[in-house]
């Protein structure tokens, strides 16, 4: 299990996989991770590090451990 599939999980109380418990954090349902993401945070199209880090509430964090320290706080 990646840290990101253990955050979802966390979040949302489920055991799906991380696409799945992005899904459900979400309020979504057949949506590909990014996109469940993107909807979570009520964009479209922002990419992975970006959207990780504004769900997270890590506005501009960047460099080596960045989607990290986006993960970790989920």
């Amino acid at each position: 299990m990646t840290e990101l599939q253990a955050a979802l999980q966390h979040v949302s109380g489920t055991t799906l996989d991380a696409q799945g418990a992005a899904n459900m954090w979400a309020g979504t349902t057949g949506l590909d991770l990014l996109g469940a993401l993107n909807a979570r945070n009520g964009t479209r199209g922002v990419g992975y590090l970006k959207v990780l880090n504004s769900v997270a509430g890590l506005d501009g964090t960047r460099g080596e451990g960045a989607c990290a320290a986006a993960i970790a706080a989920l």
